[in-house]
C-alpha cells in the first residue's frame, strides 16, 4: 500500500495529486468513504516518517504533493511493463517451481485470474508446467543452451 501511495505521488510530482484520486488507485475502490479517508491519513503518515530524509508529504488543497528535499528532481523507476504478465514473469524469474496458490497470494490477485495469465502465457510457450492438478508447478523455461559451469572462470593453477 505504501509503494502504491508513494507511486501516485511520485507520478503527480509537485502539483499533487487529489485524495479521491489517491483513495481511487491506493484502495482499489471508486467511491471512497470516511473510513478510506481514515485509512489514507494513517497511511500517508506512516509514509511520510518513511520518507522524511528524503523528501516532504505536502497538503495542498485538493490533495497531496510529493516535494523532494533540497531542491532535487522526482525520479520514479517503473517496470517496462506493468501488466499482470510482466508482473508473473519478474516474480518466477527466481527459478523455483511455483503454484499457483504461492503466485496468487504473491501477487495479491485471485487464484482464477493468475490461472488464466499462466494460461495464455504457456500457450506463449513462456513458462512450462509440470506435474498436474494440485501438484502442478509453473517454472520459466530454461534460457541458456549450455551448462552454467561454463560460466564459471577457469581455475588458476596452483604455485
Amino acid at each position: 500500500m505504501l509503494f502504491a501511495l508513494l507511486g501516485a505521488l511520485a507520478r503527480a510530482g509537485a502539483a499533487g495529486v487529489s485524495r479521491e484520486a489517491l483513495i481511487a488507485e491506493v484502495f482499489r475502490t471508486r467511491h471512497g468513504n470516511e473510513t478510506h479517508r481514515a485509512r489514507l491519513r494513517v497511511e500517508l503518515g506512516r509514509l511520510r516518517a518513511l520518507v522524511a530524509p528524503h523528501a516532504r508529504i505536502e497538503a495542498t488543497e485538493q490533495g497531496f504533493s510529493l516535494m523532494p528535499e533540497d531542491g532535487r528532481e522526482i525520479v520514479m523507476i517503473v517496470p517496462l511493463s506493468p501488466s499482470e504478465d510482466a508482473q508473473l514473469l519478474a516474480l518466477m524469474a527466481d527459478g523455483a517451481a511455483w503454484s499457483t496458490s504461492a503466485l496468487a497470494q504473491a501477487l495479491g490477485r485471485s487464484q482464477r485470474s493468475v490461472q488464466r495469465v499462466l494460461g495464455q502465457l504457456h500457450a506463449g510457450q513462456q513458462v512450462t508446467a509440470i506435474g498436474s492438478a494440485r501438484a502442478r508447478r509453473w517454472l520459466l523455461p530454461s534460457m541458456s543452451g549450455f551448462a552454467t559451469t561454463l560460466l564459471l572462470p577457469a581455475a588458476q593453477p596452483i604455485q
